[in-house]
């Protein structure tokens, strides 16, 4: 957790409320996967961990999770997203 947050830091590139993520790891509890794009709704512990909200592209919330700062990582500039269909949790 602290070489991601340390990372982020030395990039100037930290974490902030409402910035898009991507999943670094599944959560089959929550029906998420890696790769799967988030937003930061709130910020725990100056970043130790977040509350990230999920969405459908119709704007349906699909899940809201508190994953660890090693869990996610900022979306780059380059990137596009990937559609999927959500399966049960």
């Amino acid at each position: 957790m602290g070489d991601s947050l340390a990372w982020q830091s030395m990039k100037g590139n930290m974490i902030k409320e409402h910035d898009r993520i991507v999943l670094k790891t599944d959560l089959p509890a929550d029906g998420l996967e890696a790769g799967d794009v988030g937003t930061v709704v709130h910020i725990y512990a100056d970043g130790a961990a977040y509350e990230v909200e999920f969405t459908t592209l119709d704007g349906s919330t699909a899940a809201v999770v508190t994953v660890e700062a090693d869990q996610v990582r900022s979306v780059h500039k380059r990137e596009i997203t990937h559609a999927r269909e959500l399966q049960p949790a």
